[in-house]
């Protein structure tokens, strides 16, 4: 077994990715760039991002923990998109399609969602944009009452022949786009500015509102987020290929509680619990079994290590 203890620096990525633009698909998710304070005054102010905007093409897919892992490659940039059931997938016209092997595709997740930082980064898209050979252009944004995105480069004129629907199944009307998230079809703008299109489909993205409006109430999770971040970046080690961190500390950081059999813990908050032995793949979610790639190990005294993915299932 190939057990390495590696540089804290090297979990440091960031996740934002980079930003790539397919010719049938755009979005108010802008390139990272560094500048100094110097260049920003010189510059118009930035809007932030309200959706990471991450492009590639799909080279692998694998079917685990309830959701389909979409492993995608853009130049040398690896990314992978998290799919479950409420994921949005559409072709770039804006017809429902299925992901397969092959397919160039650009995902849009929402810029506040916490995310854990290992590589390649992982992203649970609200939105999914698969690119075909059919004239079409797409845009997720919040727009405003006058139906304009936030950087003022698009403007909504929603007519009889719009296709006006919600993400949660709820019945909308034009009256219900104005101040929300939007997935925006379209085909044609005109030169203007900001440009005008008569969109072709509108999907309101109720689950993302909902969750943007849950956001003061989170402000303890997204301090515990951070926190288990920085407890990765500078406690884990490799073991073939698989990154190991301590179970207790991550656990207890994002409310579990934890307790010793001698041979490993029971992890548990509410209903669910997870029983984990050391040295076994196997552990127990409840009354299933689930496995792991690595067995939890005795790395340093008295603090047992499990692999990071099993903190994704514990935040979802």
């Amino acid at each position: 077994m190939k057990m390495t203890k590696v540089v804290p620096f090297a979990m440091s990525a960031l996740l934002l990715g980079s930003v790539a633009i397919a010719p049938t698909a755009s979005a108010n998710g802008g390139e990272a760039v560094v500048t100094n304070a110097t260049q920003q005054d010189e510059q118009s102010p930035q809007v932030q991002p309200i959706f990471i905007k991450v492009a590639g093409t799909v080279e692998n897919v694998e079917e685990r923990d309830n959701a389909t892992y979409y492993t995608t490659k853009d130049g040398e940039n690896t990314n992978v998109f998290v799919v479950n059931k409420d994921t949005l997938i559409f072709d770039n016209t804006g017809k429902e399609v299925k992901l397969q092997k092959g397919d160039k595709v650009t995902a849009y997740t929402y810029a506040n969602k916490p995310m854990l930082m290992i590589y390649p980064p992982q992203y649970n898209p609200e939105v999914i944009i698969v690119e075909s050979q059919e004239m079409g252009s797409v845009t997720v944004d919040f727009f405003n009452e006058d139906l304009v995105n936030t950087d003022n480069s698009l403007k909504l004129n929603v007519g009889e022949e719009t296709v006006v629907q919600s993400q949660l199944g709820k019945e909308v009307s034009v009256k219900d786009l104005a101040e929300q998230h939007l997935l925006v079809f379209f085909t044609i703008t005109t030169r203007s500015i900001p440009a005008q299109t008569p969109p072709t489909k509108v999907i309101v993205l109720d689950a993302v509102a909902e969750e943007q409006g849950e956001v003061a109430e989170e402000t303890e999770e997204a301090s515990s987020n951070s926190a288990v971040q920085d407890i990765i970046k500078n406690d884990f080690y490799d073991i073939n290929g698989t990154t190991m961190v301590p179970l207790r500390l991550i656990a207890e950081e994002l409310g579990f509680k934890v307790e010793s059999t001698g041979t490993g813990a029971i992890v548990s908050k509410g209903a669910v619990s997870y029983t984990i032995t050391r040295g076994e793949k196997a552990y127990g979610y409840n009354k299933a079994l689930r496995q792991f790639e690595v067995a939890p190990a005795l790395l340093e005294p008295s603090k047992t290590y499990v692999p990071v993915e099993f903190f994704e299932e514990l935040m979802q």
